[in-house]
Parts: C-alpha cells; sequence; structure tokens
C-alpha cells in the first residue's frame, strides 16, 4: 500500500509503501503500522462527487476522526479517522454547518469551528471564534494528531513534495502522477 507518512514537527509529508499481511479487520493494519484512513471529498460539484481514499501513517490518531472543509488549495473537504462511523459524522458535521474543522469521538462531535462562509470563513465574533478553537486545539490534541490542523489542512495540497491526496486519488508530486492506494504484491 502507498502511505502518506507525517513527520514531526509541523507539515512534512513522505512517501512510504508498506505490505498489508492479510488481517481480520482493519484496526490490525492500524495498529502494527501505525495508520489510519485519509479521505478527500470533492465538495464543490465540479468533478461530479470524486472521492479519493488512502492511508495516512505516523499520524497518531487514537480514536475517532477529524475534519477539515479547508484542505488546500482546492478547499475540499479531507477527513482521517480509525473508524468510518466517526469518519462520516465528521464529514455529515461539516455539511451540516456548510465547512469547518472538527473533532469526532465515539459517535459524537467534540469540538467544530463552523466555517459557513465558502467553507473557509466564520461568520461569528473573533470571540466566540478564539472560544472554539481553544476547544478545538484541545480535542484535537487529545486525538492524538501528530501534526496541527493548519498542517493536516496542507495534505490535499498537490504542490508540495512527496505525496499527497486530493478527491483525484494519491499524487507523487515529483512525477505528478496519480498512483492507487493498493496494489498487488
Amino acid at each position: 500500500a502507498h502511505t502518506i507518512r507525517t513527520e514531526l514537527p509541523g507539515i512534512t509529508l513522505g512517501h512510504e509503501r508498506i505490505t498489508l499481511e492479510p488481517a481480520n479487520d482493519w484496526q490490525t493494519h492500524f495498529d502494527r503500522h501505525g495508520l489510519c484512513f485519509v479521505t478527500v471529498v470533492e465538495r464543490h460539484g465540479k468533478s461530479a462527487g470524486n472521492v479519493a481514499h488512502g492511508l495516512l501513517s505516523n499520524f497518531a490518531l487514537k480514536r475517532g476522526a477529524v475534519a477539515s472543509s479547508v484542505g488546500h488549495d482546492s478547499h475540499n473537504i479531507i477527513v482521517a479517522g480509525v473508524n468510518e462511523a466517526d469518519m462520516q459524522i465528521a464529514l455529515r458535521a461539516l455539511e451540516e454547518k456548510q465547512g469547518g474543522v472538527c473533532v469526532v469521538r465515539d459517535g459524537k462531535v467534540t469540538a467544530m469551528v463552523d466555517l459557513p462562509i465558502a467553507g473557509l470563513l466564520s461568520d461569528k465574533r473573533v470571540t466566540e471564534v478564539a472560544e472554539e478553537m481553544k476547544v478545538l486545539k484541545r480535542e484535537w490534541e487529545a486525538a492524538g494528531c501528530s501534526i496541527p490542523y493548519m498542517g493536516f489542512n496542507l495534505i490535499p495540497l498537490s504542490v508540495i513534495p512527496e505525496i499527497r491526496i486530493t478527491d483525484k486519488g494519491l499524487v507523487l508530486v515529483p512525477e505528478m502522477a496519480i498512483v492507487p492506494a493498493f496494489e498487488a504484491a
């Protein structure tokens, strides 16, 4: 499998290829290789609802899901999670608020910054947004994420080496090639 490996500090991403042995569930792979799911969803209605799936390595998400509508540069939705149910809740929360950044744990949204203006800007007073951001930062860190939420928004930015994910798929940036997440051994 091709994975996007996050590196500390910040936004450095590397391309890592791993072999996934047969297993009964994804949790086995997550535990063995330090993985979680990552999905990018096209949200502008221009690309027939493109959705791409991949794996993040070393993101350190312990449970739940995180999501953002600020995914640069196309500002599509990016969701990472250790289970599909929490990822879906995160996606629905962003759709309901018409954009934002959120953390979901055990089926509940634990932090949400609403960004209803183009999925990028808030319509609230700065003092309200500051309080939402404090909760978001606390919950983001409690979820175990190895990079800050602003760095998370750069994972889809397909002009920064080495590997990224867009709504079209995994992009090997130096080659500007889209590769499948999984290939036969």
